[in-house]
């Protein structure tokens, strides 16, 4: 898929996904934060922090996997971890962490079908990676971000087991 079909936001989110990745050091910590800070940036100074968030996690997820695939990343690892960052930047600005962790699953396993990676191991590290992220905030949010997870994306109930385990 040729980079114009990403958004601004996408674009920008792959950009920064290839310096964090090229940047040597552990890749997974260099994307996380990356994807934290996008998402951040994404919704400094709009009304709606939760709708702006959910959409912005979908771009920001896109932008990753698609530079992954383009400097021969792991794809999954990346997923994992922009899903982690996500969560990470959304709860710090007040946006509803289970919508984004919808959004940016939903967009992780999309974007991998759309580099040729596969979509089951895309669920498992996007799942991976909001639970994670929600481990980081709170046994409550681990919880809460689990129950959306299993209810909206076909398939978590199966990679998402109790107690969590990667």
């Amino acid at each position: 898929m040729a980079e114009s079909t990403l958004s601004t936001i996408g674009r920008t989110a792959k950009k920064a996904t290839i310096g964090a990745i090229q940047g040597g050091g552990d890749i997974g910590e260099a994307v996380l934060e990356t994807s934290a800070d996008l998402i951040k940036s994404a919704v400094t100074g709009v009304s709606d922090v939760s709708a702006t968030a959910t959409d912005a996690a979908s771009k920001i997820v896109r932008g990753a996997v698609h530079a992954a695939a383009e400097v021969g990343a792991d794809v999954l690892v990346t997923i994992k971890a922009t899903v982690q960052g996500i969560i990470k930047g959304g709860s710090e600005v007040g946006a509803d962490v289970g919508e984004v962790a919808v959004s940016a699953t939903k967009a992780g396993i999309q974007a991998a079908e759309e580099v040729g990676a596969d979509a089951g191991g895309a669920l498992k590290s996007a799942a991976t990676g909001a639970i994670k992220g929600a481990a980081e905030i709170g046994e409550d949010t681990v919880q809460s971000v689990r129950d959306v997870l299993v209810t909206s994306i076909d398939g978590a109930k199966d990679v998402i087991k109790e107690p969590f385990k990667e």
